[in-house]
């Protein structure tokens, strides 16, 4: 998945022409449409086996012998995955346009139906979790159940904050009308926008795309623009954020879970402190790094400030020309060929097969993303390419992404491919590297090297101070919401000094710029997700410097830890490339990447 305007990309959008060369995904692998009876047959079926399946096993967990309760676990995982592939036809479909009231409906009704499905497999997680250590550990003598170890170890990890099976069944059933709904409300709203341009009406991420513009009264308009777009509806995403907050904190508090964002790091299989770690060590280093080149930045623009649409503004001398996209594909599978050619040869079915839609659209959702659906059908990739050397990283991010859940879900099946977000970047962002080495290398041109090194270091400081800022922004806002309701005007305070802390002194923010909170989805579908990139970033930097040393065996290791899938942890995932998290030099390491760029722009300079 990619995340903020790090995924919008620079420049004009694609002509129509070349918009009509681009892939679009065809979701038959999955169905043959919402309508079909294969929908229907599958709903059916799955609510039989729910059914037959809570008959057969509720109560009966802790008599069971390790190689029953293995059988137990595959039949649940059977019918898992036939609701996931439900629900994954039905997101994709949705987020191709959520403007269209038939795709929203079925969505709605598919989220419903396969809430109540699960409502009868409810009682086998909340079951198992009730069993004390020693039960578990002496059904571990059949050999059967072993496979499922890495599973029950993440399932057990939420033991201390689980309620009452009545308590817990009443919150899954209503989450379809609770914040499901509210996200459900943010996409719809942020798809039917149209954000004014001069004679233009332009959707969020082509208007986002402006910010990007080589022409600066363009940004200048577009900023004050997509400003006054979100303006107009800040009372709505404000009573939308304040909302979930506030739902979150309920769940949290009757969980027992510290603190706001306790619940993501379990998930994550992080400890708090970790991510401590992480945050206090990219906050130390916003001086280093961001203030240090955007400083840069706005002498080279020839300003003495910049405003926040020049944040992302392509250097004066960039001719950051159009980029068809068999090219696109050429450079990114090139780039994953020179390391492995295994990893390239599963890239190209993506581009083979119709697993991606690249063509920015009306009602499409934003951004980029990579969705795995199901083990027994492939992932799929979302797009928005312009044609721009941004859009070349993203799609190198995207297929790093969607070549870690092939792996991934061919070795382990759908119960165990599930990674941790701190790890299911790593895969991406070590692509994205790849692609840019390899450009890099290539490129005999002082002039195009130093724009392209500005370049990355942009998408780096995007991925790591950008998305740390995020989260410093989210964790006041979920505390400060335990005292109250907050109003528009506070958030978009808590914004710009968040802002202006992570981006340095250079800036000077117009007050438009305090509605921008308002656009971005992490906040309202994953809260406390954003930090993940920055983990990868920083991850995939140590990474690296241990594949440029020359590490014997490194592309075997590292194809070994993608088909890990969720089985290991990061402590686990990361020692054979001696490499270790929990050490704070660790975070360090990975910043000094960045740092390295940047000293290098310096010297150019």
């Amino acid at each position: 998945m990619r995340h903020d305007s790090a995924s919008v990309s620079s420049g004009p959008a694609i002509t129509e022409a070349s918009a009509q060369e681009l892939p679009s995904w065809d979701l038959g692998d999955l169905y043959p449409g919402p309508d079909s009876p294969e929908v229907e047959a599958e709903l059916s079926a799955a609510l039989a086996e729910a059914k037959a399946f809570e008959a057969a096993h509720s109560g009966r967990l802790e008599k069971m012998s390790g190689r029953a309760l293995a059988a137990a676990i595959g039949a649940y995982e059977r019918i898992e995955e036939r609701l996931g592939r439900i629900m994954s036809y039905a997101q994709l479909l949705f987020s191709g346009d959520s403007t269209d009231a038939a795709r929203g409906k079925f969505y709605q009704t598919a989220s419903e139906r396969v809430t109540a499905i699960s409502s009868h497999l409810l009682f086998f997680t909340l079951e198992l979790n009730r069993l004390d250590e020693e039960a578990i550990e002496r059904k571990f003598a059949d050999a059967e159940l072993v496979r499922w170890r890495p599973w029950l170890r993440d399932l057990r990890v939420f033991r201390p904050h689980q309620l009452s099976d009545e308590l817990e069944k009443l919150l899954h059933e209503k989450e379809v009308t609770g914040p499901a709904a509210w996200s459900r409300l943010f996409d719809e709203t942020i798809a039917g926008m149209r954000v004014k341009l001069g004679s233009e009406d332009l959707t969020v991420s082509a208007a986002l795309n402006k910010l990007s513009d080589t022409d600066r009264a363009v940004r200048e308009a577009a900023g004050k623009a997509i400003g006054t777009a979100f303006g107009d509806k800040l009372r709505l995403f404000s009573l939308v954020t304040n909302t979930l907050a506030k739902d979150k904190e309920i769940v949290d508090t009757w969980r027992h879970y510290p603190r706001p964002g306790s619940y993501r790091n379990r998930a994550n299989m992080v400890e708090d402190e970790v991510v401590d770690a992480l945050v206090s060590a990219v906050r130390a280093d916003f001086p280093r790094l961001s203030h240090r080149y955007y400083a840069m930045k706005a002498k080279w623009l020839g300003l003495e400030k910049l405003q926040h649409w020049d944040r992302n503004a392509p250097l004066p001398d960039d001719d950051d020309r159009l980029i068809p996209w068999p090219e696109a594909r050429a450079q990114v599978l090139s780039a994953y060929g020179a390391f492995s050619p295994e990893l390239a040869a599963i890239g190209k079915n993506f581009f083979d097969k119709p697993w991606i839609d690249a063509a920015p659209t009306q009602g499409k959702s934003g951004g980029a993303f990579a969705h795995p659906t199901v083990p027994s059908a492939h992932p799929y990739l979302l797009l928005n390419y312009h044609g721009r050397t941004r859009d070349v990283m993203t799609l190198a991010h995207e297929l790093g992404h969607g070549v870690h859940q092939v792996l991934a879900g061919a070795q382990q099946g759908y119960l165990l491919a599930s990674t941790p977000l701190t790890l299911a970047e790593t895969a991406s962002v070590f692509g994205e590297m790849l692609t840019f080495r390899a450009l890099l290398d290539a490129e005999t041109d002082t002039r195009r090297r130093r724009i392209m090194l500005a370049s990355k270091v942009e998408d780096m400081l995007n991925t790591v101070v950008r998305q740390t800022a995020f989260y410093l922004f989210e964790t006041r806002l979920h505390d400060e919401r335990r005292k109250g309701e907050l109003l528009p005007e506070r958030i978009g305070e808590i914004w710009m000094q968040v802002q202006t802390e992570s981006l340095g002194p250079v800036f000077e923010f117009s007050p438009d710029y305090a509605v921008f909170w308002s656009y971005i989805p992490h906040f309202i579908h994953s809260p406390f997700y954003v930090y993940a990139y920055a983990f990868g970033d920083c991850l995939v930097n140590a990474l690296y410097a241990v594949f440029q040393s020359g590490h014997p065996g490194f592309q075997q290791k590292y194809l070994d830890m993608l088909r890990a899938g969720g089985t290991k942890r990061h402590q686990e995932l990361l020692a054979p490339f001696g490499l270790n998290a929990a050490d704070p030099a660790f975070w360090t390491r990975g910043l000094d990447v960045i740092a390295g760029f940047i000293d290098e722009l310096e010297a150019a300079a």
